[in-house]
C-alpha cells in the first residue's frame, strides 16, 4: 500500500518511498540502509523548523512592506525613502567586500564551454534522455525541419527529400562553415572534397576544389576524425565547440552534395538541467519516485524509454562517448551526452511524503538535497557525467543571502551524512526573485566555495516584483513590462555581479528560456542578444533549438564580451526598483477586457493539463493561437497581474469570473482534436477552479507562486481516478 507509512529512525517515511530508497538508490552503494535513515532523520530535525523560519521571515517582510505602500503609494514617488526602509527591515542587506569566488573541482563544462542549455522535466524519461543526448545536434535536421528556412521547393520522388530545400539547407551550412571555419580562397560551396591524410603517426586535413588542395586559415581549428563503416567525420573547434563533418557519398544527402557532406554535427547542449521543479508537476511520494528513479538511472547510465514512432520501435538510451584519431595520431575521446545538472525544488514546499517525529510535512527542498545528491553517487563510480566527481544543485526560489547561507549549510551536512569531501555538492543560484536579484553580491559570497552558475529567470523576477508592489499601485499589461528598464537593470546587474565576482573562467552565467519552440527564425534573429549583454549559456526549449542556438556561439565570442562588461557600471538599486505604475485613465475599457483575456486565457489553458493530465510545462496555445512554453512562472505572471487589477479595483470579481466562463470554453475549442483533454469548461471541472483561485486568491498564496493551489488541484484529480479504478 503505497498510502501506508513505515517507521523509519524517528521520522516516518511513505511505503513506497522507503522501498525505492532502500532497494534500488542504495543498492550498490557502501551505505547502510539505517546509517542513511538515521543520518536522514537527524539533518530534518536539525532544518525543518529553520527552513519554517525562513519562510515566515518572507511573510514578516512582505507584511511590512505591503503596509509601507499602503502610507506612502509607489516606491517610485520616495525611492530614497523606499530604499531606506529597505534596509531597515532587512530586505535589503549591506553588500560585501569585493571577493572572487573559489569554488573547485568544476568540469570543463562550467568553466570552459559557452553554449546552449536545456531544462527539461524529469518526470519525463524520454524528454530527459533525449536532451542529455542533445549534446550534438545534426544541423541539417535542426535547418531542414524549422521554419529557419522558407519551405519552398518539391519532394524528390520516391522520398521525403525537398530538392530545393535541401540546396537551401546547403547554402545556409556552407555560409555557417566560411564564417566559423574560412578556407583560404575559396568558399565551402566550392568544396568538392573533404579528405584525411594520414599514417600511424600523424594526420592532415585536405579540402580540394576540383584539382586544386584549399587551406583553411586556422590550422588549429581541425581537432581529429575518426571512421565508421563507410563514413568518415571530420572534427573541428572554435569557441570551445565542435563541429564534426560527416562524409559519406554513399547516404542520399551526401551523394547529392559535391563534397559528399551527409550531415554536419553541431556540439549543442553541452550542459542540461534535470528538472524536479517548475516544469514538474510531482505532487506525492508516487510522482516523486518516478522523478528520482529516472534521476537514479541517469546516473547510472541505465535509463531507457521504448516507444513506436512511424511504425518502428525504438529504443532510447544516453549516448556513449564518440571516439577520435588526433592530429598527432593519438587517442582521445569526446561526451556523447552533456553534463547533467539537477534542479531541486524551493524552501517553500512541503511534502507529506515524510513526516518529522511530530507528524508534520517536512521540506521538500530537504528531501531532494538527500535524495537527488545519493543518486548521483552512482555516477561517482563511472565519473560519466561528471567528470570530477562533483553533483551540481541547482536551487531555484531562495530570497536573499540569508536563505543561499542555509542551502549551504543543508549541503554540507548532507556531504557529511553520506560521506562525501567538503563542497562536492555545488550550488546553481536562480537570480529569480527580487530579494535576491537585489542582493546578488551577498548570495554569491554565502556560496563562494560552492556557486557554479547564476542564471536569470526573468519570468518568476517579474512575478516576484509584481506580488511584492502589490499595494504601490497598479501594474502595467503583461507586455509592456518586457521593454521597461528595470528588467534590463536586472539582466545587466546579474552578469555584472557574476563578472566582479569571478564568474569569467570560474562558472556560469545564464539568461532564460526562449519561450516560443516553434519559431526557430525568430530566435536566431534574437537571442544573440543574450550573448552579446554575457551570458555564456541561455536556456532553449528543445534539442532543435539547442542545436540553431549554438551557432550563436560560434558569432559570439563570450569571453572577449565578458572582458569588457565586468567593468561597465553596476545598475543602481534605484533603476532595479522602477517599475512604473499605470495610470488608471491609461487604459479603455477595451484594453482592460484584451489583458484580462489574455490571462485568464493563459492560465486555464496551462492549468488543465497541468492538473488533469499532470503535466508540469507544456507547449500552450495563446490566445492569438501561437504555441508557448508555458510553465509555473508564466502561470504566476498572469495571476499575479489579475490579482493586482482586482486590488485596485480596475476590474472586478465578477468581470474575473464571466472572462474565466467565456475563456474556458475557447480553451476546450483550442484543445477539441485532443482525445485525452478534460473539459474546463464544465461546471464540476477541478482545474477551472483552481484557476479561478489563482486569478482571485493570488494575493494571499505565498509569494504569490501558483504552486501549492495547483498541487492540491491535481492531488484531488489523482485520488479521484483511484477511486474509479
Amino acid at each position: 500500500m503505497s498510502d501506508m507509512y513505515v517507521e523509519r529512525e524517528n521520522i516516518k517515511v511513505k511505503s513506497n518511498m522507503a522501498s525505492f530508497i532502500e532497494k534500488e538508490a542504495l543498492k550498490e552503494l557502501s551505505i547502510k540502509a539505517v546509517d542513511f535513515w538515521r543520518g536522514f532523520s537527524k539533518i530534518i530535525h536539525l532544518y525543518v523548523d529553520r527552513n519554517r523560519d525562513l519562510l515566515q521571515e518572507r511573510e514578516n517582510l512582505q507584511d511590512a512592506i505591503d503596509s509601507w505602500h499602503k502610507e506612502h503609494g509607489s516606491y517610485v514617488k520616495a525611492p530614497a525613502t523606499y530604499k531606506a526602509f529597505l534596509y531597515k527591515i532587512g530586505y535589503l542587506v549591506s553588500e560585501p567586500k569585493d571577493f572572487i569566488i573559489s569554488t573547485s573541482g568544476l568540469d570543463a563544462e562550467i568553466t570552459d564551454i559557452s553554449a546552449p542549455q536545456l531544462v527539461v522535466p524529469l518526470s519525463n524519461a524520454r524528454y530527459a534522455l533525449n536532451a542529455a543526448n542533445a549534446r550534438w545536434g545534426s544541423l541539417y535536421d535542426a535547418l531542414y525541419g524549422s521554419d529557419v528556412i522558407k519551405k519552398t521547393g518539391l519532394l524528390i520522388p520516391g522520398t521525403q527529400y525537398n530538392l530545393l530545400r535541401g540546396q537551401e539547407v546547403f547554402d545556409y551550412v556552407s555560409a555557417f562553415l566560411d564564417r566559423v571555419f574560412p578556407l583560404t580562397d575559396v568558399q565551402h560551396s566550392n568544396v568538392t572534397a573533404y579528405e584525411i591524410e594520414k599514417d600511424a603517426s600523424s594526420a592532415k586535413l585536405v579540402i580540394r576544389s576540383g584539382n586544386r588542395k584549399i587551406g583553411m586559415q586556422s590550422r588549429l581549428a581541425f581537432r581529429g576524425y575518426r571512421e565508421v563503416s563507410s563514413k568518415l567525420y571530420i572534427l573541428l573547434r572554435h569557441h570551445g565547440l565542435h563541429v564534426e563533418l560527416v562524409i559519406d557519398r554513399n547516404d542520399p544527402i551526401g551523394r547529392i552534395h559535391p563534397a559528399g557532406l551527409s550531415d554536419i554535427f553541431v556540439e549543442s547542449a553541452v550542459t542540461v538541467i534535470q528538472d524536479c521543479e517548475d516544469s514538474v508537476a510531482a505532487v506525492d511520494a508516487e510522482d516523486k519516485i518516478t522523478v528520482y528513479r529516472n534521476w537514479l538511472g541517469l546516473m547510472k547510465r541505465d535509463l531507457q524509454e521504448v516507444f513506436e514512432k512511424h511504425g518502428k520501435k525504438i529504443v532510447r538510451r544516453l549516448n556513449q562517448d564518440r571516439h577520435y584519431r588526433s592530429v598527432d595520431g593519438d587517442c582521445f575521446s569526446l561526451k556523447g551526452s552533456g553534463l547533467m545538472m539537477v534542479r531541486n525544488v524551493g524552501h517553500f514546499m512541503m511534502t507529506d511524503t515524510i513526516l518529522d517525529k511530530s507528524g508534520h510535512s517536512i521540506g521538500e527542498g530537504l528531501m531532494d538535497g538527500v535524495i537527488t545528491t545519493l543518486c548521483a553517487m552512482h555516477d561517482m563510480n563511472r565519473n560519466k557525467n561528471s567528470r570530477m566527481g562533483a553533483v551540481y544543485i541547482v536551487k531555484p526560489k531562495m530570497h536573499g543571502p540569508r536563505e543561499v547561507a542555509f542551502t549551504v549549510e543543508l549541503f554540507s551536512s548532507i556531504e557529511k551524512m553520506l560521506g562525501l569531501g567538503a563542497n562536492t555538492i555545488k550550488i546553481g543560484i536562480m537570480d529569480e526573485e527580487r530579494r535576491t536579484s537585489a542582493n546578488l553580491k551577498a548570495c554569491i559570497k554565502e556560496a563562494e566555495k560552492r556557486v557554479f552558475f547564476i542564471n536569470t529567470g526573468f519570468l518568476d523576477r517579474t512575478g516576484d516584483e509584481i506580488h511584492t508592489s502589490l499595494q504601490a499601485g497598479l501594474v502595467l499589461p503583461k507586455e509592456k513590462i518586457k521593454s521597461e528598464k528595470w528588467i534590463y537593470a536586472y539582466e545587466d546587474r546579474n552578469v555584472i555581479t557574476g563578472l566582479r565576482c569571478g564568474f569569467m573562467g570560474r562558472a556560469q552565467i545564464g539568461k532564460g528560456m526562449w519561450a516560443k519552440p516553434d519559431a526557430m527564425h525568430d530566435m536566431l534573429e534574437k537571442k544573440i542578444d543574450q550573448l552579446e549583454r554575457g551570458a555564456n549559456c541561455a536556456w532553449v526549449p528543445s534539442p532543435t533549438a539547442a542545436t540553431l542556438h549554438a551557432l550563436h556561439y560560434h558569432d559570439v565570442n563570450v569571453e572577449e564580451v565578458q572582458k569588457k562588461l565586468r567593468n561597465e557600471d553596476l545598475p543602481s538599486l534605484s533603476v532595479l526598483f522602477s517599475m512604473p505604475f499605470l495610470e488608471r485613465e491609461s487604459l479603455s475599457p477595451v484594453e482592460i477586457q484584451d489583458e484580462l483575456d489574455n490571462n485568464a486565457q493563459g492560465i486555464l489553458g496551462y492549468v488543465v493539463h497541468w492538473v488533469h493530465k499532470g503535466i508540469g510545462c507544456s507547449k500552450v496555445l495563446d490566445i492569438s493561437q501561437t504555441p508557448l512554453m508555458e510553465d509555473r512562472a508564466t502561470c504566476r505572471i498572469s495571476a499575479q497581474v489579475i490579482v493586482n487589477w482586482l486590488k485596485h479595483g480596475l476590474i472586478s470579481e465578477e468581470d474575473v469570473y464571466s472572462t474565466f466562463q467565456r475563456m474556458a470554453i475557447f480553451v476546450d475549442e483550442q484543445n477539441k482534436d485532443d482525445s485525452l483533454y478534460s473539459s474546463i469548461a464544465r461546471q464540476d471541472s477541478i482545474a477551472f477552479q483552481a484557476a479561478l483561485t489563482l486569478a482571485l486568491k493570488g494575493d494571499i498564496a505565498p509569494s504569490g507562486y501558483t504552486d501549492l493551489i495547483l498541487h492540491a488541484a491535481r492531488r484531488v484529480i489523482k485520488q479521484r481516478d483511484r477511486i474509479i479504478e
